[in-house]
């Protein structure tokens, strides 16, 4: 059924702000679109996802769905949305497994979030291997993110995370591991050559609470050159440092990314434990 992460959406209250930010931290220009259900949208395509900014300029469901998230809690992740290569028998399949939904104007189909524990979920048609063009660089490749390796669902509740990413989206689960010395516990679904990661805090208990989309983890060749090169550019970065996964390299971007918390990765797509 999914088949790849197609993209993921910011809430934004200026988008011509929150274009400026974007396409000085992935190092490529944007490309906007006609309005549409009340928002206006630019995108940035990378080699295995697209970021979406959107922002609310009008009258219209989407319109709507951004003034809820800029007033619940300010900019940040508002969706993530999925690829299937046929949109009509993958949306019959979730409502089958309990999942309800609804067709929307840009011919995609939307979860309803009591359904997803709160996380705004969206399936779009795409075939297997069909991606769009990457957006136009503006930095040496080796100075910018290839893609997406990971998003981050912070939840309340594991085992239900499990069930909806798992047993009714159909997720490919790699890992699941419990760390005490992190205090968290961690599960990984491969999707495409990108991760879902569900995380846990251990001392927060289970509980009932909606799960909510948490951050954003960019893939890259070498990321001391990408965080010279945003250090040049007036970002406050972190010191790049080991990664927690043998090998790696991370740093993090502390401002200037639209609520999102973004981590910048030297890493491969996850492997089978």
């Amino acid at each position: 059924m999914i088949h790849a992460l197609d993209h993921v959406a910011v809430a934004v209250a200026d988008l011509e702000a929150a274009v400026a930010d974007y396409e000085a931290l992935l190092g490529r220009t944007a490309q906007r679109t006609e309005p549409i259900d009340g928002a206006s949208r630019a995108w940035i395509h990378l080699d295995n996802i697209s970021l979406e900014l959107i922002a609310a300029t009008g009258e219209g469901p989407a319109g709507e769905r951004v003034r809820r998230r800029l007033d619940a809690g300010g900019e940040g992740l508002l969706l993530v949305a999925f690829a299937v290569e046929d949109l009509t028998a993958a949306s019959r399949l979730l409502e089958r497994r309990g999942v309800r939904g609804h067709p929307r104007a840009d011919e995609a189909w939307s979860a309803h979030p009591d359904d997803t524990a709160g996380v705004q979920i969206v399936l779009v048609p795409r075939a297997r291997g069909q991606r769009p063009q990457s957006s136009p660089a503006t930095a040496p490749a080796d100075a910018i993110p290839s893609g997406l390796d990971h998003v981050v669902v912070h939840s309340p509740n594991p085992d239900r995370a499990l069930a909806i990413y798992g047993a009714k989206l159909g997720l490919d689960l790699r890992l699941d591991r419990a760390n005490e010395a992190w205090g968290a516990r961690q599960m990984f679904f491969r999707c495409g050559d990108s991760v879902v990661e569900i995380g846990h805090g251990l001392k927060q208990g289970v509980s009932d609470a909606p799960d909510h989309l948490g951050g954003l983890a960019w893939r890259m060749s070498k990321p001391a050159a990408v965080q010279a090169r945003l250090a040049e550019a007036g970002f406050n970065v972190s010191e790049v440092r080991k990664g927690r996964k043998p090998g790696t390299e991370v740093f993090t971007v502390r401002d200037r990314n639209r609520g999102v918390p973004t981590l910048m990765l030297s890493a491969t797509p996850l492997e089978a434990p």
